[in-house]
């Protein structure tokens, strides 16, 4: 059993001891499972996942973005931000919150200046989400666990610890993806 998956259950068994509610039990889980094929180390994963909530929080209590949409994905410690602004002053002071939250290794600001997108929008960018995923399982020269995908207004977005030839080829397979106008390379390379 490999490390990442033995601390996984280790942290659920001992949340299925304390009493809590079933919701962090179903979290835990998630946490588990996915750690077992993440690239990064279980400790990575739970930064990121507060590093998210940190600037999410930071973002929201910020009133001067209350008619902004900005989407925070945090791995290994970079941060993307997505979404749309009114002007380029509120998309960098976006920027600069998460800049600024403890943790943050670096900020990639792909905050669009524009009207927020529709459901419909959204909708269509998880439908492209999930067609390049499903490219990447199928894919021999990809580890489709070590890649995050994230579309908006259909730009997709890849992040992960990958090779360059890994890098090459997710960003060729997502270019060639019906409906993607953009493909933003936020990986890192190892």
């Amino acid at each position: 059993m490999s490390t990442h998956l033995k601390l996984g259950s280790l942290a659920i068994a001992a949340l299925l001891t304390l009493s809590g509610c079933a919701a962090a039990v179903v979290g835990a889980a998630a946490v588990g499972i996915s750690s077992a094929t993440d690239s990064r180390t279980v400790g990575t994963q739970v930064d990121d996942q507060a590093i998210e909530i940190k600037v999410i929080s930071s973002l929201k209590g910020e009133e001067r973005l209350a008619n902004s949409r900005i989407q925070v994905v945090s791995f290994n410690r970079s941060v993307l931000l997505m979404g749309q602004a009114q002007n380029h002053g509120l998309a960098d002071l976006a920027a600069r919150i998460a800049r600024d939250t403890s943790g943050v290794q670096r900020v990639h600001n792909e905050i669009r200046i524009g009207e927020v997108i529709s459901f419909k929008t959204k909708s269509n960018d998880s439908w492209l989400t999930s067609k390049i995923k499903a490219k990447y399982v199928t894919d021999e020269a990809i580890d489709a666990a070590k890649i995050k995908v994230v579309t908006e207004n259909s730009e997709v977005f890849l992040m992960g610890l990958v090779d360059r030839a890994m890098a090459r080829q997710a960003v060729e397979v997502a270019r060639n993806t019906n409906g993607v106008e953009r493909v933003i390379d936020a990986f890192e390379i190892r």
